[in-house]
């Protein structure tokens, strides 16, 4: 029971830091579709990984019986995406030495199209606010840190959860027998009390 409250309470916390990132970053996605260029691997692995997580979260969240059921698939899965927001904490690591009280210069400014020094020089209107879209991505940098560990809590979680419902099947296994066994001793008695009674009115 306790093991479930928190598997829900770690789900819940992923689904609310990870529909800000999706926010985010899909309005530097549709900045650069709008401009006709290609969207930065820094900016696109961590929004597709989001995404994936975000939905995963939610439907084993609401199937959390099945998720019980399958809690070993689950914590591989979760495993997965530990792995997967690190690859994306990794291709974002250049925003972390950004200063987004004066974001004019960096590895991350340059490579950031109309949001950038590209939008800076040709007056795009999606670089009126360059600050703020350091902060953006600084923001979304840090949630994806924070479901790293969020999604490893949940990997232990699950397997806890597979543990204890393997006890329970063992557990009900055994009942089982128990009950099995009982009512054949129960018959088996009854039988031979009546071939009992059968030979005594022979007699």
């Amino acid at each position: 029971m306790l093991g479930g409250l928190l598997f829900s309470f770690w789900r819940i916390a992923e689904i609310v830091t990870l529909i800000p990132v999706i926010g985010m970053l899909a309005w530097f996605v549709d900045g650069f579709n709008s401009n006709n260029q290609l969207t930065p691997s820094f900016i696109l692995v961590l929004f597709i990984v989001s995404i994936l997580a975000c939905a995963w979260a939610i439907a084993t969240l609401l199937r959390l019986g099945s998720t019980r059921r399958s809690a070993l698939f689950v914590a591989f899965v979760d495993l997965c995406f530990v792995g997967a927001f690190i690859a994306a904490d990794y291709e974002l690591r250049g925003i972390s030495k950004a200063n987004c009280a004066n974001f004019t210069t960096g590895s991350i400014f340059v490579n950031l199209g109309p949001f950038g020094y590209y939008g800076r020089s040709s007056g795009s209107s999606w670089a009126l606010n360059l600050n703020k879209n350091c902060a953006m991505l600084k923001a979304s940098w840090a949630f994806s840190i924070m479901n790293t560990v969020f999604f490893f809590f949940t990997f232990i979680l699950a397997l806890f959860l597979h543990r204890h419902e393997s006890r329970q099947r063992v557990v009900v296994k055994e009942v089982r027998r128990s009950r099995h066994s009982s009512r054949r001793g129960h018959g088996s008695r009854s039988g031979s009390r009546r071939s009992s009674s059968r030979r005594r009115t022979y007699v």
